[in-house]
């Protein structure tokens, strides 16, 4: 027994930043459960590239749950319905013969589509640029048991640093909230020794950059939590609030 499929597609379609956008309805045949998502996208393409029309335009590169490229709205869920899972990750095994399936852009005013699925998330970059990094000069290397950090501590830190920057927490946050990412960043470095001298500094300006750019607040919805393909904890929102509201009532830099 044949376990192909065929589906139905409302793809949204957008020329460029500044026209108006909409959705199209297209349908592919032969599509195998073994398929990832983005394989049925590439042949959905194909079709479209033989008949002559413009291929839909969507972000991809490493197409193994590490580099977070592969960013779009399925049915309305980021990246799907699969738990903990990238659009790449997901296969069409999810879905069944004849479904109808809705794919779109992250819907964040930080955001902007620049072509069909595919926006503009350099304003996560901003926001790593803005305090995402150590500046002390540690010189080589240290040997790994030199420095002594609890396994708790170290855990926490390594789950926070597998944040690849997607954007669903943000696309799934009905307030377009960077929060989830912004808390996993500083997380990651406040936790360890070397990032602890510049922690208070870092988040101050981190969060003011996050602002600037018009990401929403967090009102715990949870939402972030449950679309983040690598499982990071709003935990980590709470931690990073905790220790911003410390550089207010405290400052010594």
């Amino acid at each position: 027994m044949s376990d192909e499929m065929t589906l139905y597609l409302q793809v949204w379609r957008q020329k460029d930043s500044k026209s108006k956008g909409g959705f199209q309805n297209y349908k592919v045949e032969n599509v195998s459960g073994d398929m990832s998502f983005l394989e049925m996208l590439d042949m959905l393409n194909e079709n479209l590239a033989r008949e002559g029309k413009d291929p839909i335009q969507y972000d991809h590169d490493c197409r193994e749950g590490i580099c977070g490229a592969c960013s779009c709205m399925i049915n309305g869920e980021a990246h799907g319905p699969g738990k903990k899972t990238t659009t790449c990750e997901m296969h069409m095994r999810h879905f069944n013969d004849g479904d109808a399936i809705i794919i779109e852009p992250w819907r964040a005013k930080a955001f902007p589509v620049l072509k069909d699925l595919a926006v503009d998330r350099s304003a996560y970059d901003k926001i790593i640029m803005a305090g995402g990094f150590i500046e002390v000069k540690y010189g080589n290397a240290p040997e790994a048991n030199s420095m002594m950090v609890g396994k708790e501590v170290a855990d926490f830190a390594m789950d926070n640093a597998a944040c690849i920057g997607c954007g669903a927490c943000a696309a799934a946050c009905p307030n377009a909230s960077a929060m989830l990412f912004t808390a996993a960043k500083t997380t990651q470095l406040s936790l360890l020794p070397q990032g602890k001298v510049e922690s208070k500094k870092r988040v101050q300006s981190m969060i003011k950059k996050m602002d600037e750019l018009g990401f929403g607040n967090c009102t715990n919805e949870r939402l972030c939590e449950a679309a983040c393909p690598k499982g990071i904890s709003i935990i980590s929102i709470a931690r990073m609030n905790r220790e911003y509201m410390g550089t207010l009532l405290k400052s010594d830099y």
